[in-house]
């Protein structure tokens, strides 16, 4: 196999051919213990014409190769054809790419915890390698600082994988050698560049080219449980292009462009196809930052409302109430221990109110409400300098259910429901109290809290745009069992 299929350009693969016979053989020797295991980096599913490539896998020719995808499959096995094709590439002055995978999604992390995640790659010869630590689950890298090209369309690509897919913080190193007779040691720093295309929190890589010191060899590190689809794709339409234009040429692949036979609307359109693809990359970063900041922000309004007591509760109330716009004062704080209720709400022209937030795994206890009101009486002593009107009292009723199978209402029985309309005390309920929060319809929430004062009332600096008073109170669940 030493010419590549016509229009298919041929690539080396570390690793024998899925199903053939050195493939077979060598899984036995793993299985006995006479070779080191290795994982098989690249599928055997792989539709390979698709994609214009041709694979030679280990024991096949290799100088023609303009690529190597995860060499180094086992321990002294690809070596020759990783030398084949440095040695090609050398003689026709064209620059070597390698896809490199580091870490192991299926790795086993229960046991030898000091080490636990951690991965190396050997890249150019036996003495530079780029070591990788597995990072913590929910790491989300960025695009690297001033990135273009091939470099910026693999980033993007890689962006896209799974969430909650593994990452490992890469880093240059070298070797360091002690003699086996005693007589010293060697050092051999790391040689090349390591440049960032995805990186962390905290600026280090976790995808990222390394350039050999003469600029010959540019292996690309990326980690185990990428599409290779996805990386095929970009190292046909991006990579060689860029690099290796050479390659497509001499194999007349469909997929090879030149430029200097681009009339100039095929260039034009083509430019402003890629700009396209990096706007619409920089906007879908943007907008997912807005949605997890936006999500960070209500999570725990949400959360608390639903379904939290105590001070969990009180808290994501007093949220929800300044994000209507109105001044909450923790009375708790403020007068030390439980002498009153939790909340004092005011604003400016309306006199203010006494807020008292329960939760109850339950229904809701009728008595909740004469501890409101004794509140109220009491509340001249303890602040005579503040008057009060009325008392809010908000509950968050049966909150071990899911909103929607809650009772509608948080007291149902005729004879108090109607006891409550001659007492200075209103009732809400927390699930009324977030569908408005999650509508922004603040004009409701006044009203609800502050009474009919509020609906002439507009705070000074709104946290949001306002709803009209006449505008229907929307509902976030419906089917809400009554009684």
């Amino acid at each position: 196999m030493s010419s590549s299929v016509s229009g298919l350009v041929p690539v080396h693969i570390g690793q024998p051919e899925p199903g053939s016979e050195r493939d077979r053989t060598l899984r036995q020797w793993q299985e006995h213990g006479r070779d080191r295991p290795a994982p098989m980096r690249v599928p055997a599913d792989v539709d390979w014409p698709s994609h214009g490539l041709q694979p030679r896998w280990l024991g096949a020719e290799s100088s023609d190769c303009p690529a190597a995808l995860s060499p180094g499959y086992s321990h002294n096995r690809g070596a020759a054809e990783m030398k084949r094709l440095l040695a090609g590439a050398r003689q026709r002055g064209e620059i070597a790419l390698v896809l490199a995978v580091i870490g192991q999604v299926n790795e086993d992390r229960t046991h030898n915890s000091l080490w636990s995640g951690d991965a190396s790659v050997n890249v150019g010869d036996l003495f530079t390698s780029v070591g990788g630590q597995r990072l913590p689950a929910g790491t989300r890298p960025q695009i690297a600082p001033d990135l273009s090209g091939a470099d910026r369309d693999l980033a993007i690509r890689l962006l896209t994988r799974p969430e909650g897919s593994p990452w490992w913080s890469l880093h240059l190193r070298g070797v360091h050698l002690e003699r086996g007779d005693g007589s010293g040691s060697e050092d051999h720093p790391a040689e090349g560049a390591l440049d960032p295309i995805l990186v962390d929190a905290l600026g280090d890589p976790v995808v990222a080219a390394w350039t050999s010191p003469a600029g010959s060899q540019r292996w690309y590190v990326i980690p185990d449980g990428t599409s290779w689809d996805n990386v095929l794709g970009w190292l046909v339409h991006r990579a060689l292009p860029e690099y290796v234009p050479g390659a497509l040429r001499r194999a007349r692949s469909p997929y090879f462009v030149d430029p200097d036979l681009q009339s100039v609307g095929e260039q034009t359109a083509r430019q402003t196809l890629d700009n396209l693809e990096a706007q619409y990359a920089d906007e879908k970063r943007q907008l997912e930052r807005t949605l997890r900041e936006a999500k960070e922000k209500a999570e725990p309004v949400r959360y608390g409302l639903l379904y939290g007591s105590g001070s969990e509760l009180v808290n994501a109330v007093a949220q929800v109430l300044a994000d209507a716009g109105m001044h909450t004062v923790d009375l708790d704080e403020q007068l030390g221990g439980t002498k009153s209720a939790d909340l004092l709400v005011s604003a400016e022209g309306v006199s203010a109110r006494l807020v008292e937030v329960k939760g109850v795994s339950g229904p809701a206890q009728e008595h909740l409400v004469g501890h409101l009101q004794r509140h109220l009486e009491t509340w001249p002593q303890l602040q005579p300098d503040e008057p009060v009107s009325d008392g809010v009292l908000i509950v968050n009723h049966q909150h071990k259910l899911h909103p929607s199978e809650r009772t509608a209402e948080v007291y149902s029985r005729p004879e108090f429901v109607a006891s409550l309309e001659s007492l200075p005390v209103k009732v809400i309920s927390t699930v009324e109290l977030f569908n408005w929060w999650r509508a922004e319809d603040w004009t409701a929430i006044r009203t609800a809290v502050l009474g009919d004062a509020a609906t002439s009332w507009r705070p000074a600096a709104p946290t949001s745009p306002e709803q009209s008073p006449s505008a229907p109170r929307r509902r976030w669940w419906t089917g809400g069992r009554r009684g």
